[in-house]
């Protein structure tokens, strides 16, 4: 009840009307000032900005900075109320958009990391709640007045928060500057899209290194004790993580040698598709059905892989036919790379070609040759729209298909030969 009572006198004691006016006038300028910026920013969604001009951290960080500043100059002549309760609520909503924006941007589809927003917002705002009501020094001093004892070491749960907040501003530090890195840096200057992920890994992996160091240190933690740390992962990666190891090296090899790409058609181990994705342990294939196959990047290394594509894109299908033996070869394949070059997705360059690979026991055997450079598209789709031009072409011509003819001899009992009868 002391609380309360306490908050209801410093709201009488405030002028109401004067500090919701001020307040107000933070806002909208705030508003302006941050539309005004958001007119002159020509890129896509980032923390400072989300999906419109009052979407991100900017806002809020604008408004608290004019909030405070009203707020130091109307306490020179009154006590305050609103302003500071704005204040604080403002400051909450500043961190939980910069959080939220940074964790977004830098892992835009975790469901983990959407959890931790949640978590983190309902800490920022039950902080902002103790804060108003005045509390929050009375709370700390009892979570300081709870310890552990860890050994010879003693540590009480406001040490151990404090560390947890410690090492989370760091580390939202250090994801906010490899997020700005990779998108003002890397994209600009690596086009390549293979290149662009081994050096957005990379510039991620030991951003997050260097700032787990730092954030230790600044707990408290003794570097030098991770010596032994060092020893024990060392041995560990001889061993059992092994495998893993081998997988981000062969990882970071693959993107390094660019033998495969994002995009190249591939078959690895009776397995075929486009690749999709390589991350630093595995790389995701996805056929044109639309199964996904996660292959090891181990496996890329150590095993054959046939790259389908190679650098160029261009796919390579074939029809094969075969036709009556007395027809004109020439009209034949002629018929053929017409029908190929009726549809929209083979490539002029190279040509259809047409090929009398065999002399069948039916026919001449015909082989077309053609390419496309969209096998995402589908293979299929395009392989039954050049047979059926093929078998409208033929028939066109009045060019047979011939039917697989045998003839068939049956002998009676008696030994006399019944006639032969042709099938």
């Amino acid at each position: 009840m002391d609380i309360f009572e306490k908050l209801i006198h410093d709201f009488r004691q405030a002028s109401t009307l004067l500090e919701l006016g001020v307040l107000l006038a933070c806002l909208v300028l705030a508003g302006l000032l941050a539309r005004a910026l958001y007119r002159r920013y020509d890129g896509g969604p980032s923390v400072w900005f989300g999906t419109s001009a009052w979407g991100g951290a900017l806002f809020p960080l604008l408004a608290l900075l004019f909030t405070a500043g009203a707020r130091m100059v109307v306490e020179h002549y009154q006590p305050v109320f609103l302003l500071r309760l704005g204040a604080q609520i403002l400051l909450s909503l500043a961190v939980i958009r910069l959080v939220a924006r940074v964790l977004a941007k830098t892992f835009p589809h975790s469901t983990v990391v959407r959890l931790i927003e949640r978590i983190f917002s309902w800490l920022a705002w039950g902080v902002a709640v103790l804060g108003i009501l005045g509390v929050l020094p009375a709370v700390t001093g009892e979570l300081d007045s709870i310890r552990f004892a860890f050994g010879k070491t003693s540590i009480s749960i406001l040490e151990l928060l404090q560390g947890v907040l410690s090492v989370g501003i760091v580390m939202i530090v250090v994801l906010w500057i490899s997020a700005t890195f990779e998108q003002r840096v890397i994209d600009d200057m690596v086009s390549d899209l293979s290149m662009r992920k081994m050096a957005v890994n990379l510039t991620r992996m030991v951003l997050i290194t260097v700032g787990l160091l730092v954030a230790l240190s600044l707990v408290g933690v003794d570097l030098t004790a991770l010596s032994v740390l060092g020893g024990a992962l060392g041995v560990g990666l001889g061993f059992g993580m092994q495998k893993i190891a081998s997988n981000y090296v062969s990882g970071f090899l693959v993107l390094i040698e660019r033998a495969l790409r994002i995009g190249d058609n591939v078959r690895v181990d009776g397995f075929e598709g486009r690749i999709t994705d390589i991350r630093t342990r595995y790389t995701v294939i996805r056929a044109g059905n639309g199964r996904e196959s996660i292959v090891p990047n181990e496996t890329l290394i150590t095993q054959r892989v046939e790259n389908l594509t190679a650098a160029d894109q261009k796919f390579n299908l074939t029809s094969n036919i075969v036709v009556a033996a007395d027809c004109n070869v020439a009209q034949v394949q002629q018929i053929l790379q017409e029908a190929a070059l009726a549809q929209t997705r083979v490539l002029k360059t190279p040509a259809p070609v047409a090929y009398l690979v065999n002399f069948a026991a039916d026919g001449l055997e015909f082989s077309l040759s053609y390419y496309i450079n969209d096998p995402v598209n589908g293979q299929a789709n395009i392989r039954s729209a050049v047979n059926v031009a093929i078998l409208e072409g033929l028939r066109a011509a009045q060019i047979d298909i011939p039917f697989p003819q045998r003839i068939l001899h049956i002998q009676n009992n008696a030994g006399g030969a019944i006639p032969a009868a042709q099938g």
